[in-house]
């Protein structure tokens, strides 16, 4: 069963699953941040080469699991698989929104 996301969210989880990175763009605001492992990561190309990188390292798929939103914030736990130590594991992944944009992701 699906869990219904915002569009720019689910799309988010699209292209970390696989899905033509080139989307990013659509679904976060121009100044947008990602903070993930410690490091953060400003802006369409940096968040692009992010993801690519984490794509190829951990080799990775994400399910939604449940969401909550207040206001801006949507919080999404979501189950990630993929080839590190303890996969599978449940991230919280923090979007704050910016209109239809995501402007802020925190995933922990």
């Amino acid at each position: 069963m699906a869990i219904p996301l915002p569009e720019s969210i689910a799309t988010y989880f699209e292209v970390g699953n696989g899905a033509d990175d080139t989307r990013l763009a659509g679904c976060f605001a121009q100044d947008a941040v990602v903070l993930d492992e410690g490091r953060t990561h400003r802006g369409h190309e940096a968040i692009r080469s992010w993801l690519r990188a984490a794509r190829r390292k951990y080799e990775y798929s994400v399910e939604p699991l449940e969401v909550s939103q207040r206001g801006e914030c949507v919080t999404v736990a979501a189950r990630v698989t993929g080839n590190f130590p303890g996969s599978p594991v449940q991230l919280q992944h923090v979007f704050q929104l910016a209109g239809d944009r995501i402007q802020s992701l925190e995933i922990h």
